[in-house]
Protein backbone atom coordinates (compact mmCIF):
# COMPACT_ATOMS: atom_id res chain seq x y z
CA UNK A 1 0.00 0.00 0.00
CA UNK A 2 0.97 3.43 -0.80
CA UNK A 3 0.52 6.01 1.45
CA UNK A 4 0.66 9.71 -0.20
CA UNK A 5 0.33 11.61 3.32
CA UNK A 6 3.34 13.29 5.33
CA UNK A 7 3.64 10.98 8.60
CA UNK A 8 5.27 13.26 10.64
CA UNK A 9 4.35 11.54 13.63
CA UNK A 10 7.17 8.70 13.43
CA UNK A 11 9.60 11.06 14.94
CA UNK A 12 7.51 12.11 17.76
CA UNK A 13 6.64 9.15 18.88
CA UNK A 14 9.16 9.18 22.19
CA UNK A 15 10.63 11.43 24.64
CA UNK A 16 13.82 10.07 23.26
CA UNK A 17 13.14 10.83 19.61
CA UNK A 18 11.71 14.18 19.90
CA UNK A 19 15.16 15.04 21.78
CA UNK A 20 16.99 13.24 19.09
CA UNK A 21 15.23 15.21 16.35
CA UNK A 22 15.02 18.70 17.80
CA UNK A 23 16.19 21.63 15.55
CA UNK A 24 16.46 23.99 18.51
CA UNK A 25 19.06 23.22 21.21
CA UNK A 26 17.55 23.13 24.91
CA UNK A 27 18.52 26.83 26.78
CA UNK A 28 21.72 26.56 28.50
CA UNK A 29 22.65 28.13 31.63
CA UNK A 30 25.51 30.10 29.42
CA UNK A 31 22.50 31.19 28.17
CA UNK A 32 21.42 33.08 30.43
CA UNK A 33 21.26 36.52 32.13
CA UNK A 34 19.94 37.23 34.90
CA UNK A 35 19.25 41.61 35.93
CA UNK A 36 19.62 42.83 39.45
CA UNK A 37 18.43 46.02 40.77
CA UNK A 38 20.90 47.71 43.44
CA UNK A 39 19.84 50.76 46.03
CA UNK A 40 21.80 53.16 47.24
CA UNK A 41 20.59 52.82 51.01
CA UNK A 42 22.23 52.52 54.59
CA UNK A 43 20.09 49.59 55.44
CA UNK A 44 22.45 46.72 54.46
CA UNK A 45 19.26 44.04 54.87
CA UNK A 46 17.18 45.95 52.36
CA UNK A 47 15.51 43.60 50.31
CA UNK A 48 11.82 45.21 48.61
CA UNK A 49 10.16 43.09 46.56
CA UNK A 50 9.04 44.97 43.58
CA UNK A 51 5.03 44.73 43.86
CA UNK A 52 4.56 44.56 39.79
CA UNK A 53 7.20 41.73 39.65
CA UNK A 54 6.51 39.35 41.72
CA UNK A 55 9.79 37.44 42.67
CA UNK A 56 11.76 40.25 41.98
CA UNK A 57 13.64 42.52 44.61
CA UNK A 58 15.39 45.89 44.41
CA UNK A 59 18.17 45.12 47.00
CA UNK A 60 21.28 46.48 48.86
CA UNK A 61 25.04 45.59 48.37
CA UNK A 62 25.10 43.28 50.91
CA UNK A 63 21.40 41.78 49.94
CA UNK A 64 22.98 41.65 46.43
CA UNK A 65 26.03 39.56 47.40
CA UNK A 66 24.35 36.94 49.32
CA UNK A 67 21.98 36.91 46.14
CA UNK A 68 23.94 36.75 43.52
CA UNK A 69 26.11 34.14 45.92
CA UNK A 70 22.95 31.69 46.03
CA UNK A 71 22.19 31.94 42.36
CA UNK A 72 26.14 31.41 41.34
CA UNK A 73 26.07 28.08 43.50
CA UNK A 74 23.34 27.14 40.90
CA UNK A 75 25.28 28.12 37.74
CA UNK A 76 24.19 31.47 37.45
CA UNK A 77 26.79 32.39 34.42
CA UNK A 78 26.04 36.28 33.44
CA UNK A 79 24.37 39.32 35.19
CA UNK A 80 22.99 42.86 34.18
CA UNK A 81 23.26 45.53 36.92
CA UNK A 82 21.08 48.05 37.07
CA UNK A 83 21.33 51.26 39.66
CA UNK A 84 18.93 52.98 42.13
CA UNK A 85 20.62 56.04 43.71
CA UNK A 86 20.48 58.02 46.52
CA UNK A 87 20.05 61.17 44.87
CA UNK A 88 19.16 62.41 41.21
CA UNK A 89 19.90 65.49 39.15
CA UNK A 90 19.97 67.34 36.05
CA UNK A 91 23.28 65.74 34.81
CA UNK A 92 22.96 62.05 35.97
CA UNK A 93 25.84 62.47 37.37
CA UNK A 94 25.50 59.52 39.94
CA UNK A 95 25.70 57.58 37.11
CA UNK A 96 29.34 58.22 36.69
CA UNK A 97 30.66 58.81 39.72
CA UNK A 98 33.53 56.45 40.85
CA UNK A 99 31.75 55.42 43.87
CA UNK A 100 28.39 55.22 42.50
CA UNK A 101 26.26 52.46 43.44
CA UNK A 102 26.58 50.73 40.26
CA UNK A 103 30.17 50.82 40.39
CA UNK A 104 30.16 49.98 44.38
CA UNK A 105 28.29 46.91 42.68
CA UNK A 106 30.97 46.28 40.29
CA UNK A 107 33.80 46.17 42.58
CA UNK A 108 32.34 43.90 45.50
CA UNK A 109 31.00 41.16 43.05
CA UNK A 110 33.89 41.38 40.85
CA UNK A 111 35.93 40.60 43.76
CA UNK A 112 33.89 37.65 45.54
CA UNK A 113 32.99 35.92 41.81
CA UNK A 114 35.84 36.13 39.63
CA UNK A 115 34.63 34.27 37.14
CA UNK A 116 31.22 35.67 36.67
CA UNK A 117 30.39 37.61 33.76
CA UNK A 118 29.35 41.22 34.45
CA UNK A 119 27.35 43.30 32.44
CA UNK A 120 26.67 46.93 33.16
CA UNK A 121 23.57 48.84 31.79
CA UNK A 122 24.60 52.45 30.77
CA UNK A 123 22.06 54.48 30.46
CA UNK A 124 20.91 58.01 32.33
CA UNK A 125 17.10 57.27 33.34
CA UNK A 126 17.63 55.74 36.88
CA UNK A 127 20.11 59.22 37.76
CA UNK A 128 18.37 61.90 36.23
CA UNK A 129 15.83 64.10 38.15
CA UNK A 130 13.61 64.02 35.72
CA UNK A 131 13.76 60.35 34.71
CA UNK A 132 14.43 61.10 30.93
CA UNK A 133 17.75 58.79 29.45
CA UNK A 134 19.51 62.25 28.02
CA UNK A 135 20.19 65.95 28.79
CA UNK A 136 16.46 67.96 28.81
CA UNK A 137 15.90 71.39 28.09
CA UNK A 138 12.98 74.05 29.89
CA UNK A 139 10.84 72.76 26.58
CA UNK A 140 10.86 69.47 26.99
CA UNK A 141 13.31 68.38 24.68
CA UNK A 142 15.93 65.74 24.77
CA UNK A 143 19.26 66.81 23.50
CA UNK A 144 20.95 64.24 21.64
CA UNK A 145 24.49 65.21 21.84
CA UNK A 146 25.01 66.35 24.71
CA UNK A 147 23.96 63.65 26.25
CA UNK A 148 26.93 61.63 24.72
CA UNK A 149 29.38 62.58 26.82
CA UNK A 150 27.38 61.32 29.95
CA UNK A 151 27.24 58.45 28.46
CA UNK A 152 30.83 57.47 27.35
CA UNK A 153 31.73 59.02 31.42
CA UNK A 154 29.55 56.24 32.41
CA UNK A 155 30.65 53.38 30.37
CA UNK A 156 34.48 54.25 31.75
CA UNK A 157 33.52 54.19 34.93
CA UNK A 158 31.99 50.77 34.91
CA UNK A 159 34.68 49.69 32.99
CA UNK A 160 37.36 51.15 35.47
CA UNK A 161 35.39 49.51 38.07
CA UNK A 162 35.72 45.35 36.68
CA UNK A 163 32.52 45.77 34.71
CA UNK A 164 33.29 42.96 31.48
CA UNK A 165 30.35 44.31 29.10
CA UNK A 166 28.88 47.80 28.99
CA UNK A 167 25.37 48.36 27.39
CA UNK A 168 24.30 51.36 26.31
CA UNK A 169 20.26 51.25 26.47
CA UNK A 170 19.53 54.72 26.20
CA UNK A 171 19.05 54.71 21.88
CA UNK A 172 20.69 58.37 21.78
CA UNK A 173 22.02 58.24 18.04
CA UNK A 174 25.78 57.53 18.20
CA UNK A 175 26.29 56.74 21.27
CA UNK A 176 27.93 53.51 20.56
CA UNK A 177 30.86 55.35 18.88
CA UNK A 178 31.01 57.71 21.96
CA UNK A 179 31.37 55.14 24.16
CA UNK A 180 33.93 53.33 21.87
CA UNK A 181 36.38 56.50 21.48
CA UNK A 182 36.09 56.74 24.99
CA UNK A 183 37.17 53.55 26.18
CA UNK A 184 39.77 53.12 23.72
CA UNK A 185 40.80 56.05 25.04
CA UNK A 186 40.71 55.40 28.91
CA UNK A 187 42.89 52.00 27.35
CA UNK A 188 40.04 49.74 28.03
CA UNK A 189 40.31 48.62 24.11
CA UNK A 190 39.13 45.03 25.24
CA UNK A 191 35.78 45.67 27.09
CA UNK A 192 32.85 44.89 24.35
CA UNK A 193 29.83 47.22 24.12
CA UNK A 194 26.76 45.00 24.04
CA UNK A 195 24.48 47.82 22.30
CA UNK A 196 20.31 47.69 22.56
CA UNK A 197 20.02 48.62 19.08
CA UNK A 198 16.56 47.73 18.50
CA UNK A 199 14.46 49.03 21.41
CA UNK A 200 11.32 49.98 21.09
CA UNK A 201 9.43 52.34 23.13
CA UNK A 202 7.30 49.15 24.55
CA UNK A 203 4.38 49.41 27.08
CA UNK A 204 5.91 46.13 28.29
CA UNK A 205 8.57 48.01 30.06
CA UNK A 206 5.87 49.33 32.71
CA UNK A 207 7.20 46.80 35.38
CA UNK A 208 11.00 47.92 35.08
CA UNK A 209 10.08 51.67 36.08
CA UNK A 210 8.97 50.63 39.22
CA UNK A 211 11.73 48.71 39.90
CA UNK A 212 14.59 51.09 38.67
CA UNK A 213 12.53 54.05 39.81
CA UNK A 214 12.87 55.69 36.50
CA UNK A 215 9.71 56.67 35.39
CA UNK A 216 10.09 60.30 32.55
CA UNK A 217 8.54 63.01 35.37
CA UNK A 218 7.24 64.79 31.90
CA UNK A 219 6.48 63.18 28.15
CA UNK A 220 7.66 59.75 27.02
CA UNK A 221 9.90 58.08 25.47
CA UNK A 222 8.87 57.89 21.64
CA UNK A 223 11.24 60.49 20.39
CA UNK A 224 14.15 58.11 21.03
CA UNK A 225 13.03 54.08 21.19
CA UNK A 226 11.53 52.94 18.45
CA UNK A 227 8.32 53.17 17.13
CA UNK A 228 6.12 49.38 17.43
CA UNK A 229 5.33 49.24 13.87
CA UNK A 230 9.10 49.81 12.28
CA UNK A 231 10.95 46.76 11.31
CA UNK A 232 13.38 48.33 8.72
CA UNK A 233 14.38 51.02 11.16
CA UNK A 234 15.91 48.62 13.49
CA UNK A 235 18.17 46.67 10.91
CA UNK A 236 19.19 50.72 10.15
CA UNK A 237 20.01 50.73 13.72
CA UNK A 238 21.89 48.07 14.35
CA UNK A 239 24.22 48.47 11.35
CA UNK A 240 24.63 52.29 12.43
CA UNK A 241 25.59 50.34 15.83
CA UNK A 242 27.96 48.02 14.25
CA UNK A 243 29.53 50.62 12.36
CA UNK A 244 30.13 52.90 15.24
CA UNK A 245 32.02 49.34 17.32
CA UNK A 246 29.46 47.40 18.42
CA UNK A 247 30.37 43.90 19.25
CA UNK A 248 26.96 42.51 20.00
CA UNK A 249 23.59 43.41 19.52
CA UNK A 250 20.35 43.34 22.27
CA UNK A 251 16.50 43.47 21.10
CA UNK A 252 14.24 44.32 23.71
CA UNK A 253 11.41 43.55 24.30
CA UNK A 254 11.80 39.59 23.10
CA UNK A 255 8.71 37.96 22.74
CA UNK A 256 6.20 40.22 20.88
CA UNK A 257 9.43 41.35 18.68
CA UNK A 258 10.33 37.48 17.53
CA UNK A 259 10.09 38.66 14.22
CA UNK A 260 12.72 41.47 14.51
CA UNK A 261 15.27 38.85 16.42
CA UNK A 262 14.95 36.47 13.89
CA UNK A 263 16.00 39.49 10.68
CA UNK A 264 18.39 40.40 13.09
CA UNK A 265 19.83 37.17 13.23
CA UNK A 266 19.95 36.32 9.76
CA UNK A 267 21.41 39.66 9.00
CA UNK A 268 24.28 40.03 11.21
CA UNK A 269 27.48 37.81 12.25
CA UNK A 270 27.81 38.85 15.41
CA UNK A 271 26.00 37.41 18.99
CA UNK A 272 22.60 38.57 19.38
CA UNK A 273 20.70 38.98 22.45
CA UNK A 274 17.02 38.88 23.43
CA UNK A 275 15.72 41.06 26.49
CA UNK A 276 12.59 39.04 27.76
CA UNK A 277 11.36 42.59 29.71
CA UNK A 278 9.93 42.96 32.76
CA UNK A 279 6.05 42.98 31.19
CA UNK A 280 6.62 39.43 29.88
CA UNK A 281 8.11 37.97 33.02
CA UNK A 282 4.79 39.82 34.79
CA UNK A 283 2.16 38.41 32.13
CA UNK A 284 3.45 35.00 32.68
CA UNK A 285 4.41 35.41 36.45
CA UNK A 286 1.03 36.86 36.94
CA UNK A 287 -0.91 33.85 35.06
CA UNK A 288 1.10 31.15 37.08
CA UNK A 289 0.41 32.70 40.38
CA UNK A 290 -3.39 33.12 39.74
CA UNK A 291 -3.44 29.19 38.60
CA UNK A 292 -4.60 30.12 34.81
CA UNK A 293 -1.35 28.89 32.94
CA UNK A 294 1.24 26.44 33.19
CA UNK A 295 4.01 28.87 34.67
CA UNK A 296 7.24 26.47 34.30
CA UNK A 297 6.11 24.76 30.93
CA UNK A 298 5.30 28.69 29.62
CA UNK A 299 8.24 30.28 31.16
CA UNK A 300 10.67 27.71 29.19
CA UNK A 301 8.63 27.46 25.94
CA UNK A 302 9.22 31.30 25.79
CA UNK A 303 12.63 30.92 26.18
CA UNK A 304 13.01 28.15 23.65
CA UNK A 305 11.42 30.59 20.98
CA UNK A 306 13.61 33.00 21.77
CA UNK A 307 16.49 30.55 20.94
CA UNK A 308 14.29 29.38 17.82
CA UNK A 309 13.95 32.87 16.28
CA UNK A 310 17.93 33.52 16.99
CA UNK A 311 18.89 34.64 20.25
CA UNK A 312 22.52 33.48 21.68
CA UNK A 313 21.69 34.33 24.97
CA UNK A 314 18.87 36.28 26.69
CA UNK A 315 18.21 38.63 29.60
CA UNK A 316 15.28 36.75 31.75
CA UNK A 317 14.27 37.75 35.33
CA UNK A 318 13.06 33.73 35.07
CA UNK A 319 17.30 32.57 35.23
CA UNK A 320 17.20 32.44 39.39
CA UNK A 321 14.20 30.32 38.99
CA UNK A 322 15.56 27.99 36.12
CA UNK A 323 18.39 27.80 37.86
CA UNK A 324 17.05 26.87 41.22
CA UNK A 325 14.82 24.06 39.75
CA UNK A 326 17.69 23.16 37.51
CA UNK A 327 15.60 23.41 34.22
CA UNK A 328 18.84 24.58 32.22
CA UNK A 329 21.82 22.00 31.43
Amino acid sequence: MVHDFFRGRRLRQSEQMRAFFAETAPVLRENLIMPYFVVETDDAGFAKEIPSMPGQHQFSLAKLEERVARAVDKGLHAIILFGVPATKDEKASQAYASNGIVQQAVRLLRKKFPKLVIITDVCLCEYMSHGHCGVLTKEGLILNDPTLEYLARTAVSHAEAGADIVAPSDMMDGRVAAIREALDKAGFTMTPIMSYAAKYASAYYGPFRDAAESAPACGDRKTYQMNPANVREAMREVFADLDEGADSIIVKPAGPYGDILRMVRESVDVPVTAYQVSGEYSLIRAAGINGWVDEERIMMESLLGLKRAGADSIITYFTETILEKGLAR
